[in-house]
């Protein structure tokens, strides 16, 4: 059976022990969101553990994951089911040889559907409610957001030949989305809505020593000033915590334990995946963060 959170504080605690860093009020919405069985729609720069939160939720409630990684085109038969034309044509043939041709409520039949992520979140196959992680929904096309309103609405999903099928346990829904273009009011009205900022110094250092715990606590420290300084930079895109993280076990599979001009602009790539952000970034801008971060200054 699945875990049931009773307050924030253990939902914050459960997380934690999940290796996910969360705050007060992160934790508040979660917790909400499952009282109220409503989606969480989650909305932030790339890289900030949008993605990471459904999968500690779903680790932490003993419950399975279902993911739907949302792109452009996405349509019905990726995300909801398809049926299995190939199984249903060798049917055909079965009965036709044995001389009972099939009828139509025998092929469109439960058994012949290939379900997908949105499908297999209400039909109840599994003993506990699934965490269905919607992920990176600024992605898909606006008219796949129109078909999302019914399951975020009624958690039901109409399948033309079969009919509708209805939710007896909801699942857990967690949506995310970079915000590369806006989300309709209609869908974030059914969700609970939380914006993931980048964490501060305290917070972000708090994720590399519990992720990346092979780093000492000075590189650590050092890492998370410079990527913090980063951020401030002009750069089409900043480094996420994610970046964080690969450039501090980076460093330590380099056996690195201070930061160098040099050393930083060999492994630029690793916090940077913008060719442009890599050129503009002058030796001395990389010089005077470090000379920051040996004075103390954030």
């Amino acid at each position: 059976m699945g875990h049931e959170f009773r307050s924030v504080e253990e939902v914050e605690q459960l997380l934690v022990e999940q290796r996910y860093i969360s705050d007060r009020n992160l934790a508040t919405a979660v917790f909400l969101s499952l009282k109220m069985e409503k989606p969480l729609f989650l909305e932030g720069e790339a890289g900030v553990g949008k993605t990471e939160v459904a999968k500690a939720l779903a680790f932490a409630l003993n419950r399975p994951l279902l993911r739907l990684q949302c792109y452009e085109g996405l349509d019905v038969g990726n995300s909801v089911y398809e049926w299995n034309y190939s199984r249903q044509i060798l049917h055909i043939r079965m009965q036709e040889a044995a001389g009972t041709p099939p009828s139509e409520d025998d092929i469109f039949a439960p058994n012949f559907l290939l379900k997908r992520p949105l499908l297999q979140a209400v039909d109840g196959e599994f003993a506990t409610p699934p965490v269905l992680l919607i992920d990176e929904l600024d992605r898909a096309d606006e008219e796949f957001e129109a078909f999302l309103l019914e399951l975020l609405s009624d958690f039901q999903i109409t399948i033309p030949e079969i009919g509708t099928i209805r939710a007896r346990r909801k699942p857990a829904v967690v949506i995310t989305s970079n915000r590369t273009r806006e989300i309709h009011d209609a869908l974030k009205r059914r969700c609970l809505y939380f914006w993931i900022d980048y964490p501060d110094f305290e917070k972000e250092l708090r994720i590399i020593r519990t992720k990346a715990p092979q780093a000492s606590a000075m590189l650590a420290e050092k890492v998370v000033g410079f990527v913090q300084a980063l951020r401030r930079e002009d750069l089409y895109k900043r480094p996420g915590v994610a970046e964080s993280l690969d450039w501090a076990t980076a460093l330590v599979t380099l056996d690195q334990t201070r930061l160098s001009e040099e050393l930083v602009e060999r492994t630029l790539g690793v916090l940077l995946k913008n060719r442009e952000d890599i050129e503009s970034l002058s030796r001395d801008a990389v010089g005077r963060i470090l000379g920051e971060l040996e004075e103390g200054r954030p």
